[in-house]
């Protein structure tokens, strides 16, 4: 007999020891779990994951995490990125237990995707950009939640700076013209080129937060979709490449798209209620006016964020 054979069986304390305090937990689990994810098309990003399931039982000492860990390995090497992979997930991780008793589990899924994006002039000038995703998703008894979260960059310019610019710009041109009964074009035309940036409006990085709840029947998460319907509503999605025509052409649509952070936030939240059951939007514009920055917040009635 090996020396392996005589030893006594491993303690499982999580099994066979009460808790010292009776009370049941709402969620026990793991987060800032590394792993690679697939989408449906099968690109693999690395993502970081959290996993819980609640612990009803007040007598449990704890759950059964390496459960929750070889459940999620074993999604990240077979499955894509689908609301049916995720929900079968969830409910193998609350079968996993039964023994604690649980009857939800949980899972989170942070990471960038990466589009590739054109110049808004250019021809076949592009560039990729990096887009934070969130997916929340949780299983209670029959009920499948599943919640998609992406950020947005863009540009805003402040309609009241534009406005103050436009004053300081027409009152600097009175004043240089005030003893000319006419105003010869070309004139005018060279005035502006020397003078017409006597004073400029302030815009700056701002970002849109963007919710959306999806059914567990679709057939996948409308990553793009969401993307691409946020960044048309606001118009002034930030840039990859540019050369200086797209430069003035962002000049061109920031100026035919001021708009204050309520503004923005209202956009948003038409644009994705015309494709979304349910949506929320939390928008940042990042002032450079001031030290602190401007929020707006939007949502379907009777949205409510996932309990953590």
């Amino acid at each position: 007999m090996s020396v392996t054979d005589k030893r006594s069986p491993l303690p499982d304390v999580a099994r066979d020891e009460p808790a010292s305090i009776a009370l049941p937990l709402q969620w026990v689990g793991m987060c800032g779990i590394a792993l690679p994810l697939r989408l449906p098309d099968g690109t693999t990003l690395p993502a970081s994951a959290e996993v819980a399931v609640d612990l009803p039982d007040p007598q449990a000492k704890g759950i059964h995490m390496s459960r929750l860990y070889l459940l999620l390995d074993t999604f990240a090497g077979r499955s894509r990125l689908t609301p049916a992979a995720v929900h079968e997930l969830l409910r193998q991780m609350r079968e996993s237990h039964a023994d604690c008793q649980s009857r939800a589990a949980l899972l989170r899924l942070d990471f960038a995707l990466l589009q590739q994006r054109a110049a808004l002039v250019t021809p076949a000038l592009t560039g990729w950009k990096s887009y934070p995703v969130s997916l929340s998703a949780q299983l209670r008894d029959d009920t499948l939640d599943l919640r998609l979260t992406v950020s947005v960059a863009y540009s805003s310019t402040c309609p009241c700076s534009a406005a103050l610019s436009r004053q300081a710009l027409q009152d600097a041109f009175a004043t240089d013209f005030a003893q000319h009964e006419a105003i010869d074009r070309d004139a005018a035309l060279g005035w502006l080129a020397r003078h017409a940036s006597v004073a400029t409006p302030h815009s700056q990085r701002s970002q849109a937060v963007l919710s959306i709840a999806v059914s567990g029947d679709a057939a996948q998460f409308p990553l793009v979709e969401l993307i691409d319907s946020a960044e048309a509503a606001l118009g002034t999605a930030v840039q990859t490449a540019v050369r200086r025509a797209d430069e003035q052409a962002f000049a061109l649509v920031n100026g035919a798209n001021l708009m204050y952070v309520e503004d923005a936030a209202r956009r948003l939240q038409q644009a994705l209620e015309a494709r979304f059951a349910a949506c929320s939007v939390r928008v940042s514009h990042f002032e450079s006016l001031h030290a602190h920055d401007a929020v707006a917040t939007a949502a379907t009635p009777g949205w409510q964020e996932l309990l953590r």
